[in-house]
C-alpha cells in the first residue's frame, strides 16, 4: 500500500490525515519512555544510517567493491556454517 506524504509544519500527514513520520507523544510526562520510542523509530526507518552514508562523497569503484567483500564475507559465513562441526576426540 503506497502512501504519499504531505508536510504540513514539520508534520507528516498521509492521504487519511494519520500522522506519519517520527513523531512521538509524551504521556503523563514519561518523556524517558517517549525518547525510547523516538530512538527507536528512527533506528528502524535507518535515517541515521542514511545520513552516514550521505556525509561524504564515496566514488562507485569503492562501492561496488565494498558490495563485492560484503558478498564474500556472506559467502565465507555461509559456506562454515553449512560445514559439520570438527570432531572434538
Amino acid at each position: 500500500m503506497l502512501h504519499t506524504q504531505i508536510p504540513i509544519n514539520n508534520i507528516m500527514y498521509d492521504k487519511s490525515n494519520k500522522v506519519t513520520g517520527n513523531l512521538v507523544i509524551v504521556t503523563h510526562d514519561n518523556v524517558e519512555k517517549a525518547l525510547r520510542k523516538f530512538k527507536k523509530k528512527v533506528a528502524e526507518s535507518g535515517l541515521l544510517q542514511n545520513l552516514r552514508e550521505r556525509e561524504t562523497y564515496e566514488k562507485p569503484t569503492t562501492r561496488r567493491k565494498k558490495a563485492k567483500a560484503a558478498a564474500k564475507r556472506r559467502w565465507k559465513k555461509k559456506l562454515a556454517d553449512e560445514q559439520l562441526p570438527k570432531k572434538l576426540y
